[in-house]
């Protein structure tokens, strides 16, 4: 019975996601001229010019490279008008708001796929996937330890001073007679 139900919310959920998707591609289509498109957001199309010249529309060109615009940019141009004639904001103000909900919207998408990845890979593993494929991170129970042990050559007082650097002709100055602070006496 509980299966059924899951089973039923989860057909739910998926219809829900094609018709937001059916959505988002509806308002994506550019198919108003700019005439209408300015009737629509009320404004003059000469607006839409000067929008689009400070970088606050990018509506979609035809191959005869006249501009059609989308409900999607509709809608931007009524959140432009509201922060310019309500708010008081000025144009590069405007651009920074529609800046950074622009980047916002690509952040969110990011988080939805990382979600959407991440319930994969839970669900990978609930299924008995991989343990530890090559690229993720293996817990120390799981590791071997080596126990790694290095020796070192003692270093003569007969030796003489390590040359470190290039080679000089000159004769060594008091320097190279000092004792070296890190050599271990035994």
């Amino acid at each position: 019975m509980d299966e059924e139900r899951d089973m039923t919310k989860e057909r739910a959920g998926a219809r829900a996601d094609r018709a937001a998707a059916d959505d988002d591609a509806h308002r994506d289509r550019a198919v108003y001229i700019i005439s209408v498109a300015a009737e629509l957001a009320g404004v003059h199309p000469q607006t839409l010019r000067i929008y689009e010249r400070k970088g606050l529309l990018r509506p979609a060109r035809t191959k005869g490279n006249t501009r059609r615009y989308s409900q999607r940019d509709i809608d931007q141009l009524r959140t432009i008008q509201r922060l310019t004639q309500d708010q008081g904001l000025n144009l590069a103000g405007v651009k920074m708001i529609v800046e950074l909900q622009r980047e916002l919207e690509r952040m969110q998408a990011e988080a939805l796929r990382l979600v959407a990845e991440l319930a994969r890979m839970q669900g990978d593993a609930a299924q008995g996937g991989r343990r530890n494929p090559p690229s993720e991170i293996v817990p120390l129970s799981a590791a071997r330890r080596v126990r790694l042990r290095v020796s070192t050559a003692r270093r003569s007082a007969a030796s003489g001073p390590i040359a470190v650097g290039p080679a000089t002709t000159r004769s060594p100055g008091p320097e190279a007679t000092r004792p070296d602070p890190d050599h271990e006496r035994h």
